[in-house]
């Protein structure tokens, strides 16, 4: 175990400095969700005058969505650089050495996870610098940073188990963009299911990223205190680590097909 662990920091250690230096990716993390924020929680403010919208401002709605998005899109890039490898030779040194097949998907997904939560902490400043209500208050910092960390494992994962089967850059991306588009577009980020038409609301209820923007709302909505708000986020913190863990253990056996 302790090799394995050894072995998942590595790996994590080395997308993590190449993170670092790509400053044009890091300032468009951040620069990006602030675009979304300014335009579209401007552009839809109306929308919480509606009947039964949940929240008293759209920013103080859509900005726990803009972090889920963020997260996702981001997670790509773990397969973007995965397939990347695979083209270089990197991959296939690296399956030649004494290294764990879990441990190659685990780490890359822990450093996608690190990322997601950094990049969803910088939102997160931005939101409350344009006046967004975080209504957890401090206490409830940790379990934000939790509910962007463990989402970006799982979507890193998926993105790691789709870059393994497809094993090309130019296949990968129009079969990430075929996912990742209708996974937002049908999910309550921009819009609560309940003003959705029928069949729409029907595939946010089921729809992951909506899962995930769930318990982050409520930190934002509602708080973190002891009662329905806390126990949800309780839950999407253990059903988001159970599915983090089984996709990033899907995502060591497709690579580990790799040696052959």
């Amino acid at each position: 175990m302790r090799g394995f662990l050894a072995d998942c920091w590595w790996i994590a250690w080395r997308e993590l400095k190449h993170f670092a230096r790509l400053r044009p990716r890091i300032l468009a993390s951040v620069v990006q969700p602030l675009l979304w924020l300014t335009l579209m929680g401007n552009m839809l403010q109306r929308a919480a005058s509606i009947p039964g919208f949940p929240a008293e401002r759209y920013l103080d709605y859509m900005a726990p969505g803009v972090m889920v998005m963020s997260t996702l899109f981001g997670a790509t890039t773990a397969g973007l650089g995965l397939a990347l490898d695979l083209r270089l030779g990197y991959l296939q040194k690296l399956l030649a050495a004494p290294v764990d097949r879990l441990a190659i998907a685990a780490g890359k997904a822990l450093a996608a996870g690190l990322q997601a939560a950094l990049q969803g902490g910088l939102i997160f400043l931005v939101a409350l610098a344009l006046g967004a209500r975080f209504a957890a208050g401090p206490a409830g910092v940790p379990l934000l940073l939790l509910l962007t960390f463990l989402p970006g494992v799982l979507f890193a994962a998926l993105a790691l188990s789709f870059a393994a089967w497809v094993r090309s850059h130019e296949g990968l991306m129009p079969v990430l963009n075929l996912i990742v588009l209708p996974l937002v577009f049908t999910s309550n980020v921009i819009m609560p299911a309940s003003l959705m038409p029928a069949w729409l609301a029907a595939l946010a209820r089921v729809n992951p990223v909506s899962f995930a923007v769930g318990p982050l709302r409520a930190l934002f909505l509602g708080g973190a205190e002891p009662g329905r708000a806390g126990a949800a986020a309780v839950e999407a913190v253990v059903v988001l680590a159970v599915l983090a863990a089984a996709t990033t253990a899907l995502a060591g056996h497709l690579l580990a097909r790799h040696r052959d």
